[in-house]
């Protein structure tokens, strides 16, 4: 068979995002799940009008070019447009998981907004072109750019729709083709959201080979392996083993516009595989967990000490800080990780993201229970790695030390996003708490990285802080290889 293993094709494109290489192309089918029409159902009145079936109709472009030779205006198909891609629509999760990567280009043949609307909800900053007049701006500290190369609802009467849109693309929307051609030579990308029946696959596909000519990358596509029928015998059998041998060919022939496929049995897989990709691509970003208003068993200079050394080896070590301040760990670890920007004259910006804890009411819609735990899983996505350190708190009522909620909740979290936890134990509190389990369960949250003396050395109190710190970033390097 001609398509990617899953292993092979995590391999390569978490490598593409973690160098900053990678890039997404989305169809139509990343928009359908939020309530969108694909393109048969955009086109079912049209068809009516013009006497055809359109689920008797191959070229779907075509019927729009129809539908306009027929009326000698697109006024209906706009306004189809705006009626169908401005009702109101739920963000869906590979829309957020999408927004979580760090991605900084993507392409899409959609109309609506929800790309746009996934990394504003995650507070970056999007560059959106949708004219060729847009291409010769650029917005400031944008963290994505995203390509509308087929237009967008807010502009219905120049949306590429019709045949003839397609035929003139280049000549029409030229500057989108060479800065495609540059991203498709440079950038390693993911076609998400297209079926071999979806009609703008082979315009984009032919005009892919023609732009790449010689200058081959590998791409990659996941696309729904040919569905098995209840009952294999007679015609259905038939058909099945045709559709088969059809898919066989067709994603051999992606080959030839360097379009590795990788087949799926339903398109329910695809959360699961971008949240691989995100766990596997912020393998570089490491997470700090902890407060102290009790510094035993170490000590205040000492549990300091240890926070700020983290801070600096995080950054000097070539890995990113991920922190929300917690009380007497947090502005330590962010005070060494500093020390090292500077002295490495490193973008901080780039190198660091912190989060000081919301302390104002939270808003209408929530209790504060439930917007504490959603921004810190807006940390915690940020990070492959979480560090836990101490982790106590003053329990107002009795004035005595206790293990701080907010840090085991931190844990709780890091577990279901499939973080890899590094507890220090030997700091104790909830640390301690969290090494018991990990060094417990070692095997479930490292299997085969070959860490269990490094874990042991976590949970030691007589170990030096410059030994704690050493088998931490020892066992970050043996989880990334």
């Amino acid at each position: 068979m001609p398509e990617i293993r899953i292993e092979e094709f995590y391999d390569a494109y978490a490598k593409a995002l973690a160098t900053g290489d990678a890039a997404l192309f989305a169809g139509a089918g990343l928009s359908r799940p939020a309530g969108f029409v694909d393109w048969k159902e955009l086109m079912r009145e049209i068809a009516q009008d013009l006497g055809l079936d359109v689920d008797k109709e191959n070229d779907l472009v075509a019927l729009a070019q129809y539908h306009f030779n027929d009326r000698t205006n697109r006024s209906k198909l706009n306004q189809k447009l705006i009626d169908e891609f401005t009702q109101n629509a739920e963000i869906t999760e590979n829309h957020r998981l999408i927004a979580n990567l760090p991605i900084r280009t993507i392409w899409t043949t959609n109309y609506d907004t929800l790309i746009e609307q996934s990394f504003s909800e995650t507070k970056k900053r999007c560059d959106v072109k949708i004219t060729q007049e847009n291409l010769a701006v650029t917005k400031p500290h944008a963290h994505v750019t995203i390509f509308k190369m087929h237009g967008d609802i807010s502009q219905p009467h120049d949306a590429v729709l019709l045949k003839n849109d397609y035929e003139t693309y280049n000549e029409t929307r030229q500057l989108f083709t060479t800065r495609l051609q540059g991203d498709l030579v440079s950038k390693t990308f993911l076609f998400l959201g297209f079926s071999f029946t979806d009609p703008n696959i082979d315009y984009i596909l032919s005009r892919i080979r023609v732009l790449l000519g010689q200058n081959t990358r590998d791409h990659y596509c996941i696309m729904r392996r040919v569905q098995t029928p209840k009952k294999m015998a007679g015609v259905a059998k038939a058909d099945y083993e045709y559709k088969v041998r059809s898919q066989e060919h067709r994603t051999n022939d992606l080959k030839r516009y360097s379009i590795r496929a990788l087949l799926i049995d339903d398109y329910s897989e695809i959360p699961d595989i971008l949240r691989e990709l995100n766990r596997r691509a912020h393998l570089n970003d490491v997470f700090v967990s902890g407060s102290a208003f009790d510094y035993e068993p170490r000590g205040k200079e000492k549990l300091e000490e240890l926070a700020k050394m983290i801070g600096r080896e995080i950054i000097s070590r070539g890995c990113n800080l991920v922190s929300g301040f917690g009380l007497g760990i947090g502005g330590a670890v962010i005070v060494g990780s500093m020390e090292s920007a500077y002295s490495k004259n490193a973008s901080i910006d780039e190198r660091m993201t912190l989060r000081p804890f919301p302390q104002g009411d939270p808003p209408k819609s929530m209790t504060r229970e439930t917007f504490w735990r959603k921004y810190r899983e807006e940390m915690l996505k940020q990070a492959g790695f979480a560090i836990f350190l101490s982790g106590n708190t003053r329990d107002v009522s009795s004035d005595k030390t206790v293990i701080a909620d907010g840090v085991l909740q931190e844990f709780e979290i890091a577990k279901q996003l499939k973080l890899y936890p590094i507890p220090i134990g030997a700091t104790g509190h909830a640390a301690q708490r969290i090494w018991d389990e990990v060094f417990g369960n070692l095997d479930a949250f490292y299997s085969g990285k070959g860490v269990r003396g490094h874990f042991q050395t976590l949970g030691n109190p007589n170990k030096s802080n410059a030994e704690l710190v050493e088998a931490i970033f020892t066992i970050i390097k043996r989880v990334k290889g």
